[in-house]
């Protein structure tokens, strides 16, 4: 069955830097698209970036140039490399295999 872990979130000043990571299982990574969502208190979950099963990406206006996707094939694992955070990124961040498969999220705190 598909399962997607996030892991790496926790509490950074602002302009730090965070990497999250997305081991999947029950499939193959490299076959599909994925991405990352995050929803903050209060809002709607709205898409960070994105990666195509050829490896082409994108990202959210709000964290371009900041924000990089990634994915090891080998390692059936996706990573969200987020740098020069701002207290505005502090949210719930989630995998996601479109349109179905979600995991169940890790926390991104910006705050000094």
């Amino acid at each position: 069955q598909v399962q997607l872990v996030e892991s790496g979130g926790g509490l950074v000043h602002p302009g730090g830097s965070l990497s999250l990571s997305c081991a999947a299982s029950g499939f193959t990574i490299s076959s599909y698209h994925m991405a990352w969502y995050r929803q903050a208190p209060g809002k709607q979950r709205e898409l960070v970036a994105h990666i195509t099963n050829f490896g082409s990406t994108n990202n959210a206006d709000s964290v371009k140039g900041r924000f990089t996707i990634s994915r090891d094939n080998a390692n059936n694992t996706v990573y969200l490399q987020m740098n020069s955070l701002k207290p505005e990124d502090t949210a719930v961040y989630y995998c996601n295999r479109p349109v179905r498969y979600w995991g169940q999220g890790t926390q991104v705190t910006v705050s000094s």
